[in-house]
């Protein structure tokens, strides 16, 4: 069997002019399908294993390439718009094949030259490959299986009044507020949060942070505050004139290397011989 917008393992089990006919050992049926040479990065032997991608070509003939996607099955990626028409929109995944995006799968016109966030799936009724920018349907917040505190991966995802929702493991929808963020964040992004916390209606707070961050005394919170002010640098070391710490912080030498001490405990900043970084 062989399954669109996934990898699979095939052999090769002919050649010919066209190409390599792969077939999946594991299946009972002796069903084949093309690797075509323009897409095989290197020439097979007959009997080998490889690894390929499974897709539909321009003919909707299902297809083997050695190419790498920016998107497989049942998951999300941002792509960039290639094309549009009057059926939809045509997304750059990789392949010498767009992403088609049906009018009715789009949030807002997508426009030539855009990049969207989007999930594929298989549409059942064409059997087709698609991409959807409604990856709502796909986020599941009624059966949370994350834990507060958690180091999660994240998708920055639309702008609302409090702050930016976000994809938290290509699963859950979750929320960053304006004030946890500490550099610039873009649509699109992709970066490591924490489970801040989860509420009752199942609505899910996430920080950039580490979590601690707040627990730090006032010193830290105050270096903190100008880092954040400072684009996350502060070229303040060791080898740093007392006077000039005590001017620009208006703390002495021995309370910022103590303050920096705790954050750098709490993995909050780096300590560099030219200043101190936030962790991104």
């Amino acid at each position: 069997m062989f399954n669109l917008g996934t990898y699979q393992t095939l052999n090769v089990a002919r050649i010919t002019d066209h190409g390599y006919f792969l077939v999946n050992t594991s299946s009972k049926t002796d069903e084949t399908v093309l690797l075509p040479n323009k897409l095989a990065d290197r020439k097979l032997q007959k009997g080998e294993n490889v690894r390929v991608f499974l897709y539909k070509d321009g003919e909707e003939r299902i297809t083997a390439t050695m190419q790498e996607p920016r998107i497989t099955l049942n998951s999300i990626a941002l792509l960039r718009v290639n094309d549009t028409n009057i059926y939809g929109a045509y997304l750059d995944w990789g392949l010498d094949k767009d992403l088609f995006v049906p009018h009715s799968e789009q949030t807002e016109k997508m426009q030539v030259g855009q990049t969207r966030l989007v999930y594929m799936y298989l549409d059942r009724e064409t059997d087709r490959l698609v991409a959807t920018a409604k990856i709502d349907r796909y986020l599941d917040n009624e059966n949370i299986k994350l834990q507060e505190k958690e180091k999660v991966d994240l998708w920055i995802w639309d702008e609302t009044e409090l702050g930016y929702n976000v994809i938290i493991n290509e699963q859950y929808k979750g929320l960053v507020y304006h004030n946890e963020f500490y550099r610039d964040i873009y649509y699109g992004d992709q970066t490591t949060g924490y489970i801040k916390k989860i509420r009752d209606d199942n609505k899910i707070d996430v920080t950039l942070r580490p979590i601690g961050y707040k627990k730090v005394e006032p010193n830290a919170k105050h270096i903190l505050q100008r880092l954040r002010q400072l684009g996350g640098y502060l070229d303040l070391h060791d080898k740093s004139d007392p006077k000039e710490i005590h001017q620009r912080l208006e703390m002495s030498k021995k309370t910022y290397k103590k303050a920096i001490g705790r954050l750098y405990k709490e993995n909050i900043i780096t300590i560099e011989d030219d200043g101190i970084y936030l962790v991104e």
